[in-house]
C-alpha cells in the first residue's frame, strides 16, 4: 500500500501532461490523426484504480479539456463520461486480457468516441467529419501498449 501513497503525483501528472499533447501544435495534415491522449490516459487509471477514478474525474477532466482546447463546453465531458461508464461496465474482463486485445478493446472505444463525437457535430450541424479523422483511433491503439506499461511502471514504482 505504500507504493501506491508514494506514486500518488502519477495520476494527476499524467492527466495534466494528457490535457498539454492535446494543446501541442501540429501540422495541418496531421491535426486529424492527433490521438486521443486524454481518454487513453483516463482509460488507464479507470481500468487500474476504478476507486480512484470514475465518472466524476471523467467529467472534472473533460470540462478542463473543454476550457483547454476552445470547444463546446461539455463536448469532451460527454465523451469522457461516456468512455468511462464503459470502461467501468467491462472492467473486471478488460483488466485479465492480454495487452494485445486491450488494445484492440481501447481501439473500439476510441472509434466509439468519434461516432459521438461525430453525432455531436451533426447535431448541431456542423460540416461532416473529413474520413481522414477515423484514422485517429488506430493510432490510440498502437499507443495502448506503451503507454499502458509506461503508467503500470510509474504507479508501480518499477525500475526497468
Amino acid at each position: 500500500m505504500s507504493r501506491l501513497r508514494g506514486a500518488a503525483w502519477v495520476l494527476p501528472t499524467s492527466l495534466f501532461l494528457a490535457v498539454l499533447l492535446g494543446l501541442v501544435p501540429l501540422h495541418e495534415a496531421l491535426q486529424p490523426l492527433r490521438p486521443y491522449w486524454l481518454a487513453l490516459v483516463l482509460a488507464y487509471w479507470v481500468i487500474e484504480t476504478p476507486s480512484r477514478v470514475g465518472l466524476g474525474l471523467a467529467f472534472c477532466c473533460g470540462v478542463v479539456a473543454d476550457l483547454a482546447y476552445g470547444g463546446l463546453l461539455g463536448e469532451q465531458a460527454l465523451r469522457l463520461v461516456i468512455m468511462a461508464f464503459i470502461l467501468q461496465r467491462f472492467r473486471a474482463r478488460l483488466r485479465f486480457f492480454p495487452l494485445s486485445q486491450q488494445a484492440l478493446a481501447i481501439g473500439a472505444l476510441l472509434v466509439n468516441d468519434r461516432i459521438v463525437d461525430a453525432a455531436i457535430h451533426l447535431a448541431l450541424g456542423e460540416p461532416a467529419l473529413p474520413w481522414h479523422y477515423w484514422w485517429a483511433p488506430l493510432l490510440g491503439l498502437l499507443l495502448w501498449p506503451p503507454l499502458f506499461l509506461l503508467l503500470d511502471a510509474l504507479r508501480l514504482g518499477r525500475r526497468d
